[in-house]
C-alpha cells in the first residue's frame, strides 16, 4: 500500500454501507456527510448525533515524571490536573508559535493521554519525544490503539446512560472515567467540539463497530443520526471554537489568538516558549493584537477563510472560518480584526467577497450557547 493512500478508521466499511460521502481529511478517509448537512447539524442541536473521530491522535505519556514532562512541554499547568479530569491546552514552539491545541486527560497519577488534531498528531508526537529527553517518562504513539466515537447533543446523556452503568450524572464537563458501554470497555469523556452536551468514547478499534451499532440502536427513539465532518465544522463555528489551521497557526502565539488564558506562567520551572510568551503577553497589553470576533452577514453571500475584512475602504482583518449557520439561518464567520473595529456593533464593517464589500455585523463569540 502506498503511503499516499488515506488511512481508514475501523468504521470505514460501516460508513460506506450508510451511504456516506467520504473525503480525505489530514490523510484519513472520513465521512463528510451521510445525507443533508443541515439535518445532521440540527440533529446535534436538538436531539443527538453520532460521530467517528478516530482520526484524532492519541499519545500516552507515562512514568514518574510524566507530569513534569508535560508541564515543561506544554503551556498549561498539567501537574495540577486531578486524575479523572481533562484540560484544554496548547503546545508551542520556542518562539511562542502554536504547534497545536490539545486536550490532555489525566488517567492516573502517572499516566496521561494527550489528544492532538489529526493534521498535527505526528508533529506533536515528535515534539513530545524530543522534549522528553532527561525526564523519567515514556511517550507512546497510541494512534492505532484507539477508535474514537462521539455522541453529542441534548439527548446524548439518556442514550449513553441506557448502555452503561458508569456514573454519567456525576461526570463533569472535561472529565473522563473508565467504564463499559454496551459491553465494550471505554474511556468515557464528557468533552466535545459542538457546543452541546455530549461524550467522546475511546475504545479499541476492534470494538468500534459493535459500539457504533449499539449507540445507533439505543438512539433510534431519540432521533440520533450519524453525522459527518461537515456539520462538525458548522457546529464548532457556531460555538466559537477555534480550528487549527484556521484560527490557530504557528505564526500566532496563544495571546494573538485571544487564548492567553491557557498559558500558565505561575507554574514552577521553565517550559518551552516561556520567554517568548512572556514577551507576547506584554506586547498584547500595550499593543493589542487583532481580535477574534464573530461576523454575521446581512445578506446571503458566504464568507470563506482568507477573505479580507474591510472598513472605510481599508483592510482591517481576515476571515478565518465561514459557513452558512443552520441555527441562525444566516452566513457567519470568525475573523481576526484590528482592535479598533472589534467591539460588538461596530459600524461599517464588511467582507470583501470577490470584489464586492458585503456588510457584516460584528458580534461577540460564540454565536450560539446552549441553555444549561
Amino acid at each position: 500500500m502506498s503511503s499516499t493512500e488515506p488511512r481508514r478508521t475501523a468504521l470505514d466499511a460501516l460508513h460506506r454501507s450508510l451511504g456516506a460521502t467520504m473525503t480525505d481529511f489530514a490523510g484519513w478517509d472520513m465521512p463528510l456527510r451521510y445525507g443533508s448537512e443541515r439535518d445532521e447539524h440540527n440533529a446535534v442541536r436538538t436531539r443527538a448525533g453520532l460521530f467517528d473521530l478516530s482520526h484524532m491522535g492519541e499519545i500516552t505519556v507515562t512514568g514518574p515524571q510524566a507530569a513534569a514532562l508535560l508541564d515543561y512541554a506544554l503551556v498549561g499547568n498539567i501537574g495540577g490536573v486531578k486524575a479523572g479530569r481533562a484540560r484544554y491546552t496548547m503546545i508551542c514552539r520556542a518562539d511562542g508559535g502554536i504547534l497545536d491545541d490539545l486536550i490532555v486527560y489525566r488517567l492516573a497519577e502517572t499516566e496521561y493521554m494527550v489528544v492532538a488534531n489529526a493534521s498535527n498528531a505526528q508533529v506533536v508526537l515528535d515534539a513530545l519525544v524530543d522534549r522528553s529527553a532527561g525526564f523519567d517518562a515514556e511517550v507512546r504513539d497510541d494512534r492505532d490503539a484507539y477508535a474514537l466515537i462521539a455522541v453529542q447533543g441534548p439527548e446524548s446523556p439518556g442514550i449513553l446512560g441506557s448502555l452503561t452503568d458508569a456514573g454519567l450524572d456525576g461526570l463533569k464537563y472535561y472529565a473522563g472515567l473508565p467504564g463499559t458501554v454496551a459491553g465494550v470497555p471505554a474511556l468515557i469523556a464528557r468533552t466535545g467540539y459542538t457546543g452541546e452536551d455530549g461524550f467522546e468514547l475511546f475504545v479499541k478499534p476492534e470494538d468500534a463497530v459493535e459500539l457504533w451499532q449499539a449507540l445507533t440502536k439505543a438512539g433510534e427513539g431519540a432521533g440520533l443520526i450519524p453525522c459527518g465532518l461537515s456539520c462538525r465544522d458548522t457546529l464548532r463555528l457556531e460555538a466559537g471554537m477555534p480550528l487549527y489551521g484556521h484560527e490557530l497557526t504557528t505564526s500566532q502565539t496563544p495571546f494573538d489568538a485571544g487564548l492567553g488564558r491557557v498559558v500558565k506562567f505561575e507554574k514552577e520551572g521553565d517550559f518551552v516558549g516561556r520567554e517568548a510568551l512572556t514577551e507576547a503577553a506584554r506586547r498584547a497589553e500595550t499593543n493589542p493584537p487583532r481580535v477574534l470576533v464573530g461576523l454575521i452577514a446581512e445578506g446571503r453571500r458566504v464568507p470563506r477563510a482568507g477573505y479580507p475584512v474591510v472598513a472605510g475602504g481599508e483592510v482591517i482583518g481576515e476571515v478565518t472560518s465561514g459557513a452558512p449557520s443552520p441555527t441562525l439561518d444566516k452566513p457567519i464567520a470568525m475573523a481576526y480584526v484590528d482592535a479598533a473595529h472589534s467591539a460588538p456593533g461596530t459600524a461599517g464593517v464588511g467582507v470583501d467577497i470577490r470584489g464586492s464589500h458585503e456588510p457584516y455585523e460584528v458580534v461577540a463569540l460564540p454565536f450560539y450557547k446552549r441553555q444549561k
